[in-house]
């Protein structure tokens, strides 16, 4: 079983992941809403991404759309994306890269579970924590 983010942007979904795809590495692909079958849903944007999906370099996908409307104005809550990277180094370089234009709740700092933790929103408002390996017990 597998879980995968499936993030709502506010009409920049399509910035948004070229940016995670900078970031991240690998293909992405993009279906706006003029490209569905019976062409865009009455009163919608068609340039709106109704789906976006990278599948990452090391094969993580993360997914998401356009709110239909084009006016989630609400701040994503009660929950982060936590994506975890094999070296300290690289999980320090994922964090400067979302956290640049957005928020920084957490510092990255070594923890008792982490070789390197931190939390931010990006300038998407998606929320994240970045972490290296897990410590021993963590």
């Amino acid at each position: 079983m597998h879980f995968h983010p499936y993030l709502t942007l506010n009409g920049n979904c399509a910035e948004a992941f070229a940016r995670y795809q900078e970031i991240f590495g690998g293909p992405l692909d993009l279906l706006t809403m003029a490209e569905a079958p019976d062409g865009p849903p009455p009163g919608t944007d068609p340039t709106l991404v109704m789906h976006a999906a990278l599948t990452t370099d090391g094969g993580a996908l993360l997914m998401g759309a356009d709110h239909p409307t084009g006016e989630f104005t609400e701040p994503v809550q009660g929950m982060c994306v936590n994506v975890e990277l094999p070296t300290t180094e690289e999980a320090h370089r994922v964090f400067d890269e979302l956290s640049e234009g957005g928020t920084v709740q957490m510092p990255m700092a070594e923890t008792f579970f982490s070789h390197a933790f931190g939390m931010c929103v990006d300038r998407f408002g998606t929320p994240w924590m970045v972490m290296a390996g897990t410590m021993p017990g963590g």
